[in-house]
């Protein structure tokens, strides 16, 4: 099937089948497309937190929209952003990126200075406003990725990242909870809105060309 199709195919589950589990496969598979995802200066600036327990799962369903998703999801993935940005978080990736290309550390110096005069002249909380937009394009084609696999999923926001950071631990590592993305296979007497049709705009409403 194409990309279209999946994606016409796809909707956001309200109830999964708790027996149903997404294998380490297709799950790993899903976790490369939001690991390739582009990122502003190649940072990737934020880790992608992979919940399969489901004692984790219950903890989290306390600031959870839809607890009962949350419950019977097979997987919640937790993409979760820097809460800043610093030097030693910069140099860490160029030299990653020095040593994969057998190249000398520092040969990407000269942008690197620049980007850390721009962030060092930003705000903490402009910090995170950017990083966590970059963890958008990830959850686009993981779920992109699901589709392809036929595996059901559902974006969400609506939850605590207070409960969620706390839970899993993420200040401690420098992170803060932006999106979740729940994965597995739909229960399809209970998903109501899986016999329903797709609705978007109107390409001719959505597309606007000048």
């Amino acid at each position: 099937m194409s990309l279209i199709q999946n994606l016409e195919w796809r909707h956001a589950v309200k109830a999964y089948d708790p027996t149903k589990k997404v294998s380490e496969q297709d799950l790993n598979t899903i976790l490369e497309a939001a690991r390739l995802a582009p990122t502003s200066s190649g940072l990737q600036p934020f880790r992608l937190i992979v919940v399969e327990s489901q004692e984790l799962k219950e903890k989290m369903v306390a600031g959870a929209l839809n607890p009962e998703v949350m419950r019977d999801s097979s997987h919640v993935l937790v993409f979760a952003a820097w809460d800043s940005y610093s030097d030693e978080k910069i140099d860490k990736v160029y030299d990653h990126h020095t040593d994969v290309r057998e190249l000398p550390r520092g040969r990407f110096g000269s942008y690197t200075d620049k980007i850390k005069a721009m962030y060092a002249a930003q705000t903490v909380d402009e910090h995170f406003a950017h990083t966590a937009r970059q963890t958008y394009i990830a959850l686009g084609l993981a779920l992109a990725q699901a589709a392809e696999l036929k595996i059901d999923s559902t974006p969400a926001e609506g939850f605590s990242n207070e409960v969620v950071d706390e839970v899993l631990g993420l200040k401690e590592l420098g992170l803060k909870s932006v999106s979740l993305l729940y994965l597995g296979y739909r229960d399809q007497e209970k998903d109501w809105l899986a016999s329903m049709k797709k609705v978007r705009v109107p390409m001719e409403e959505f597309i606007l060309k000048k």
